[in-house]
C-alpha cells in the first residue's frame, strides 16, 4: 500500500537574504536516506524515477502545490479553503537532491521576499514497504520544520502498492505478480461477461432456442403423427394377414403369429413377399360365414316351409337339388 507523507524535518532555508525569491528551491536533502528530526526515515534510493514519475504527472496536466503548512492535505480534505501559493511546473536531480522550479503567485512571492516563511516541507507518495520515495504530492511553506503534524496517509493506485492476496490472484486467474489495476480489469472483465451471460439468456438467438410453447407444440405434433403412423401401420398389417387367410394362403389359425410378424420392423414387406411365393393351402371352408349363407344352407323362410311340410333341413335340400336338375 502506498502512503503520503510530509518530511517535516528538513530546514531548507528559501533565500539567503531578504527579498530574493528563488525560482529552485531544494525539496529534500541527498539521498539515498532521508532521516528527520522527529525520528522518522525515508529512502531516495533512485531520484531519477521520482523525476520521471512527476514528468508523467505534469504530461498529465497534474501540478503539485505549493501551499502554507500543508494546507492542501490538512485543510483541503476538510472541505476547507486552502490556496496554492506557487506551483512546481518541473522537478530534477542534483547530486542525489530532489530540486523543483517553482512559479510563485503573488501572495507566495510576496511571503517569501518577506521572509515571512522561510523553510520548506515536501509532501510525497512512498512505499509503505520500503519506504521509499515515490513521487512528489506537494511542498509546504512553515516556519517549523519540526511541527509535530502526522503523517498524511492516503491509497494512491499510481504508486507502489503492497502484494496482492495470493487467493484473490489466483481466483481471478492471474499471476502472483499482477497489480491492483490488474486485479480490477480482470473482475470489470467479469462483470462484463456476466451481464453479457444476462443479456443473452432474456433474448436468446433464436436460431439456437425456440419458445417453450413452440417447442411444446412441435412435441405435441410428433406425438399425433407417431400414434397416426401406428395406427396406419397395424390397419396395413391386418389387412394384409386377413387377405392372405382369404386367399388361402395361410391357415386362420396362424393370424396371431403372422400379425406379430408384420408389426416388426420391415416385417409387412417380408410377410407380403412371402404371401406372394405362398401357394394356395386350403380352399375356403365357409366354416366362417353366417348360418344361412353357406352354399346350400335353408334361409329363415326355407326352414319355416321344413316345418310346415314336416320335411329335415336336408330332405329339403335333397328336393330342390332335384328340382335344379330337372
Amino acid at each position: 500500500m502506498s502512503k503520503r507523507s510530509i518530511l517535516q524535518s528538513m530546514p531548507l532555508a528559501l533565500c539567503s537574504e531578504e527579498g530574493a525569491v528563488p525560482d529552485w528551491v531544494q525539496l529534500t536533502p541527498q539521498g539515498p536516506y532521508l532521516s528527520s528530526r522527529d525520528g522518522r526515515e525515508w529512502q531516495l534510493p533512485d531520484p531519477d524515477a521520482v523525476v520521471r514519475a512527476y514528468a508523467d504527472s505534469l504530461a498529465a496536466g497534474i501540478e503539485a502545490p505549493v501551499d502554507f503548512e500543508h494546507a492542501t492535505h490538512v485543510k483541503g480534505e476538510r472541505g476547507e479553503r486552502a490556496d496554492a501559493v506557487g506551483w512546481v511546473k518541473e522537478l530534477a536531480n542534483r547530486d542525489g537532491a530532489l530540486w523543483g522550479r517553482i512559479d510563485w503567485t503573488e501572495t507566495g512571492r510576496a511571503a517569501v521576499a518577506s521572509r515571512g516563511y522561510r523553510y520548506v516541507s515536501p509532501g510525497f507518495f512512498f512505499s509503505a514497504a520500503t519506504r521509499a520515495v515515490a513521487r512528489l504530492a506537494s511542498v509546504g511553506l512553515t516556519n517549523l520544520p519540526n511541527f509535530a503534524l502526522p503523517a498524511l496517509n492516503r491509497e494512491h493506485p499510481e504508486t507502489e502498492n503492497d502484494p496482492m492476496d495470493p487467493a484473490v490472484l489466483e481466483a481471478l486467474g492471474l499471476k502472483p505478480t499482477a497489480t491492483p489495476a490488474d486485479a480490477v480489469l480482470a473482475i470489470n472483465g467479469l462483470k462484463s461477461a456476466e451481464q453479457l451471460a444476462l443479456n443473452r439468456a432474456a433474448t436468446p438467438d433464436p436460431e439456437k432456442f425456440v419458445p417453450k410453447a413452440d417447442h411444446q407444440l412441435a412435441l405435441n405434433r410428433i406425438a399425433d403423427f407417431e400414434a397416426g403412423e401406428k395406427t396406419r401401420a397395424e390397419k396395413a398389417a391386418t389387412d394384409a394377414v386377413d387377405a392372405a387367410i382369404a386367399a388361402g394362403k395361410i391357415a386362420p389359425a396362424s393370424r396371431d403369429y403372422h400379425l406379430a410378424t408384420c408389426r416388426a420392423e420391415g416385417g409387412l414387406e417380408r410377410f407380403q413377399a412371402f404371401v406372394a411365393a405362398q401357394p394356395v393351402i386350403a380352399a375356403p371352408s365357409n366354416l366362417d360365414k353366417k348360418p344361412g349363407t353357406q352354399p346350400g344352407a335353408l334361409g329363415a323362410d326355407e326352414l319355416a316351409v321344413c316345418r310346415q311340410f314336416g320335411m329335415s333341413p336336408e330332405e329339403f335340400a335333397a328336393a330342390r337339388a332335384a328340382e335344379g336338375k330337372e
